[in-house]
């Protein structure tokens, strides 16, 4: 009797019949179940549980001598390549003035994949301050941004003092999205968590914060309501 599960022309035209049940397709094989099979490979040669996403380039060196040298040297490979392309990148790293002269090179033509968070601000005002301040701390974080902070008047002439502190923010010189005044900026309790919650919302910065950290108003008043009862 013929095989059913044969791939034979009679078997073929049976299928189309409907006499015979079609086969089933074979799940196609993608590039991340490529991935998937190589990093599952690797695991299970290691003699301990440590991840080879944790190690460093010294300890890769160290398994170069196994049966899988030539995956490891691999993974060496694009451990540096991914090294380097993070090092070519974090460039910045601190808050740099600029005037109108150099607006159009920081800003306009700051390069490709380059992020720019500009501050305009004004001596004297406390919440310029507050985020010049923040600016300098988020900086240090995300050195892959170039973070920017100008004289309003130098850059802008007559530029109204009521729209400071304003945050505009750039991506490969193309405006992003621009926050102005104080209200927009959440006023002199602003904190440097929920400055850099608006800075990720908008794209600016890879921040691990998703959720606004500013307290519901809601909530604040059912504690303060709380903490008049508690008695």
């Amino acid at each position: 009797m013929q095989n059913p599960d044969e791939d034979t022309e009679w078997n073929d035209i049976l299928r189309s019949k409907g006499i015979l049940p079609q086969k089933p397709k074979e799940k196609e094989i993608t590039e991340d179940d490529i991935v998937n099979m190589l990093e599952q490979t690797i695991k299970d040669k290691q003699d301990n549980s440590k991840q080879m996403e944790d190690m460093n380039l010294d300890e890769l060196d160290e398994l170069e001598d196994s049966e899988d040298e030539g995956i490891l040297l691999e993974y060496r490979k694009k451990r540096i390549a991914e090294m380097q392309a993070l090092a070519s990148k974090e460039r910045f790293g601190w808050v740099q003035e600029i005037s109108a002269q150099d607006y159009i090179g920081q800003v306009n033509k700051a390069g490709e994949g380059i992020w720019v968070v500009l501050h305009l601000y004004k001596q004297g005002i406390p919440l310029c301050a507050l985020i010049n301040q923040f600016m300098q701390e988020l900086a240090g974080r995300f050195k892959t941004v170039k973070f920017l902070k100008a004289i309003a008047q130098t850059c802008i002439p007559n530029y109204p003092d009521k729209n400071l502190p304003s945050i505009f923010i750039y991506y490969e010189g193309e405006l992003k999205k621009q926050i102005v005044g104080p209200l927009d900026l959440r006023g002199p309790n602003l904190t440097c968590d929920e400055f850099e919650y608006i800075l990720g919302k908008a794209g600016a910065v890879n921040t691990d914060i998703k959720e606004d950290p500013r307290p519901k108003i809601q909530d604040k008043m059912f504690q303060d309501l709380a903490d008049t009862n508690d008695w």
